[in-house]
């Protein structure tokens, strides 16, 4: 029987591997982080809320992450 042994992963790591995000995704992300609504989030954007929703889920697919606590730390990390 072997063991072997995995790494943690560091944010850095996770950082370096995470797939990157959409220009609009990220400026939807850097609203969102920032406290504004889905709706205040749309407005400056000059989108519906509906599109806003869109980029937010793929975001959260994309980086496997589901609370918008973990979307805002995600924003911080990245300096938007």
């Amino acid at each position: 029987m072997s063991l072997t042994l995995v790494a943690p992963q560091t944010e850095a790591t996770a950082t370096a591997t995470a797939p990157t995000l959409a220009p609009r995704e990220q400026e939807a992300l850097r609203h969102i982080a920032a406290g504004c609504t889905y709706l205040q989030t749309a407005r400056q954007m000059g989108l519906s809320k509906h599109t806003v929703d869109a980029y937010l889920r793929r975001i959260r697919a994309k980086l496997n992450i589901s609370t918008t606590a973990e979307m805002t730390r995600l924003a911080i990390s990245m300096g938007l």
